[in-house]
């Protein structure tokens, strides 16, 4: 083979390797930081992983809140019309944060199936709802989603 055939090969080679492992690497970044909704029915019916940071919400059910005297850590539940997990957080919560209003957290589930949220977000007025919780509502609220699912 001529020597600068050889030459153009081996470049093109090592070209096509540099750009695999960029994409790799690239593949790999975002899987660790995706992060996928659960509705407070996929946590308790066990669709959500342990321990894998995802995100969650709800609305906030009124009369679970519980804050911690000595410290920031608070602790509610979330449903979403068909199911009801409890949230422990700790720091500052969002200025628009109540019960009854929907939030979206950012976390990891402990064994309990308690959800650890690192971050929450609450809605911003009166009209707003993160849309993966509206869904979720939406669809627990169906007429006959109920009956659906128990056959």
């Amino acid at each position: 083979m001529n020597p600068v055939r050889k030459q153009r090969l081996l470049l093109i080679l090592l070209l096509i390797a540099g750009v695999g492992v960029a994409v790799a690497l690239a593949l790999f970044a975002l899987k660790e930081n995706i992060n996928h909704y659960y509705s407070p029915a996929q946590i308790v019916s066990g669709e959500a992983p342990i321990g894998q940071k995802i995100r969650g919400g709800g609305v906030v059910v009124p009369g679970s809140l519980k804050r911690d005297p000595n410290g920031l850590t608070v602790t509610f539940n979330v449903s979403d019309g068909e199911g009801e997990v409890e949230v422990e957080y700790t720091g500052i919560l969002p200025d628009l944060f109540r019960e009854g209003q929907g939030i979206v957290g950012t976390g990891k589930l402990d064994e309990k199936r308690r959800f650890i949220a690192e971050e929450l977000l609450a809605k911003h007025d009166e009209n707003y709802m993160p849309p993966e919780v509206q869904h979720a509502i939406d669809k627990a609220h169906k007429p006959g989603a109920n009956a659906e699912g128990a056959q």
